[in-house]
């Protein structure tokens, strides 16, 4: 059994409420979870959001939401805080997607469900794609082994090209698999030094030995960070296939 979860904080630094932001006449949040109810391989989603304005504006499209506390740093916090308080036993996967993914591809999730449950050595599956290197902060970059180990993640360009001008690297996609042992691992884990630094909660679960695998994906998919982005996506919206049926 797989479930996905979708973190949602009211409070963003840059934009207000930006799961409720309307786009295309519907809240952010809808967008991502309309998206992820479209999965032919997950049994399950639901929202597990930090207030009740989230929570009633979910519950008013069908869908599922849990009130979670605001204490929570991040979203693998939020999300292994709603497992143990489902007492679930019946998932072998939580498939974490950042409330902000609008874009996010139905196919995509079954993808990435498909390579997990076939790679079992992995405790935590993040997908990425291949960009430029671009200085940008708010993505963060993979570093990986032959055998698709994630050794580090960096908010910065890695690794560095002493060879080349132009340095493709791999950006970390806001979708994530976890093994649910690994989620109960990760709610004792205290905040790492490398995590504090990088502000990245996975490098939490890299410092604790866990196994975090990875694979490409072959798409130009943003999240909503900033009014630049909110702008695009208001743009690319009426021309995405998949918003046709829903």
């Amino acid at each position: 059994m797989t479930k996905i979860y979708i973190p949602a904080r009211l409070k963003s630094k840059r934009l207000k409420e930006k799961p409720l932001i309307l786009i295309d006449g519907l809240p952010l949040i809808i967008h991502v979870l309309k998206r992820c109810q479209m999965s032919k391989t997950a049994n399950d989603v639901i929202v597990c959001a930090d207030d009740k304005k989230i929570i009633n504006i979910v519950k008013k499209y069908n869908g599922k939401a849990i009130l979670t506390s605001k204490k929570y740093k991040n979203g693998t916090e939020r999300i292994s805080n709603v497992f143990r308080l489902e007492k679930d036993k019946k998932s072998q996967l939580i498939i974490d997607v950042q409330c902000d993914e609008i874009f996010i591809n139905p196919d995509d999730i079954d993808r990435l469900i498909r390579f997990h449950k076939k790679n079992k050595q992995f405790d935590i599956v993040i997908p990425h794609s291949i960009v430029i290197n671009n200085n940008n902060k708010n993505l963060v970059k993979i570093v990986h082994d032959k055998l698709n180990k994630i050794l580090y993640l960096s908010r910065a360009d890695i690794p560095f090209s002493f060879r080349n001008k132009t340095n493709k690297i791999k950006k970390h996609l806001d979708f994530i698999s976890f093994k649910t042992s690994a989620l109960k691992k990760f709610k004792n884990f205290k905040e790492s030094s490398n995590e504090k630094s990088e502000g990245i909660e996975l490098l939490r679960a890299i410092e604790n030995n866990l196994k975090i695998g990875t694979l490409k994906f072959n798409n130009n998919n943003f999240s909503i960070n900033t009014k630049e982005d909110l702008i695009k996506a208001r743009k690319i919206i009426k021309k995405c296939k998949i918003r046709k049926r829903y």
